[in-house]
């Protein structure tokens, strides 16, 4: 496969405190990470280990405090035309978790996705704005895309008002779409539903997907590969069903025990969570889960662990995984 977007030493830190406060929060540390054409990588992780930081890197919306972004193999720090950086996020547009707060109430529905044509593709008239407007709703999945396009946010349920927001990013004609958290704030009976668009997506118009979650479940089901964060780092990387039918790292193990099972037995063996979050501001050198982890070691707390091979493409940063 191709490589479409990998970032190298990739870190964001955010000053905290008063106006002479030398307090950093790192919310991303040192994360390598590739997305190839064609493919759905998911990212997952509880709140706060810097899922959504990254995605807002990928997205612009940051600076990164260090490290870098290639995109096709050249650096965005290169991208200093306005015409680059218009173009680069119409090909990385962001499908944001809140599909209610990501659409303006005062207007139709097609509103957002005519300004967005109109920036990104200059080259339509007003006729053909309206005909991509109604291919886009229509790829999402809404029927009749005149009607739903003159329609308020408020006349929509929540689900379609997402598909709304992928319809936006699909009108740019995108080759990568960061999806942060899309189906987390719906109905489970509808997520279902967001899950196969995204994957039709990928089929269909050949766009890759950084699928941001905290649902294990859902990242099992839909992505090829799966990125592991704790504590601003990636900590396990690899094929989907290896990273969580193997998993490696201590921290990717607890969280798949905290998946319900109704077929697993009662075992009241099983290791429980343990300890504090990690401290991300000014953190201290050492890995970052050592604090909630059973298998800790002296040496986990003077040096971090980094990513390393330890079966073909499945990586885990720990000390004593193997």
């Amino acid at each position: 496969m191709t490589e479409l977007l990998r970032t190298r030493g990739l870190t964001r830190h955010f000053k905290v405190g008063g106006t002479f406060s030398g307090r950093r929060l790192h919310a991303v540390d040192d994360v390598d990470l590739t997305i190839e054409e064609r493919e759905i990588i998911a990212l997952v992780g509880e709140s706060g280990s810097g899922k959504s930081t990254i995605a807002r890197l990928l997205a612009r919306v940051y600076e990164p405090t260090a490290g870098e972004i290639l995109y096709r193999g050249r650096s965005l720090a290169q991208l200093r035309r306005r015409k680059d950086l218009l173009a680069y996020r119409g090909d990385v547009p962001m499908v944001f978790q809140d599909p209610f707060s990501s659409l303006n109430p005062a207007y139709r529905v097609k509103h957002g996705i005519m300004r967005g044509l109109i920036l990104h593709r200059p080259d339509l008239d007003a006729a053909g704005r309206q005909a991509e407007a109604e291919r886009v709703v229509e790829a999402v999945g809404l029927h009749p895309a005149a009607e739903i396009l003159e329609r308020y946010p408020y006349e929509l349920s929540g689900g379609q008002r997402q598909r709304i927001g992928f319809a936006q990013a699909l009108a740019y004609r995108p080759k990568l779409i960061i999806a942060d958290e899309p189906v987390s704030m719906l109905d489970v009976s509808i997520r279902i539903g967001l899950l196969n668009l995204m994957a039709t997506l990928r089929e269909d118009a050949g766009v890759s997907i950084l699928y941001i979650t905290h649902d294990i479940a859902s990242a099992r089901y839909l992505s090829d590969r799966v990125a592991v964060m704790y504590g601003g780092h990636i900590v396990e990387a690899g094929p989907t069903e290896d990273v969580l039918g193997e998993p490696k790292h201590p921290y990717t193990q607890l969280l798949l025990s905290a998946v319900p099972d109704p077929r697993a037995p009662l075992d009241p063996d099983v290791a429980l969570d343990r300890g504090e979050p990690p401290r991300v501001v000014d953190p201290a050198p050492g890995c970052r889960f050592r604090a909630r982890c059973p298998l800790a070691i002296d040496r986990c707390d003077v040096e971090t662990p980094l990513l390393r091979d330890l079966a073909p493409r499945h990586q885990a940063a720990c000390h004593v995984a193997t």
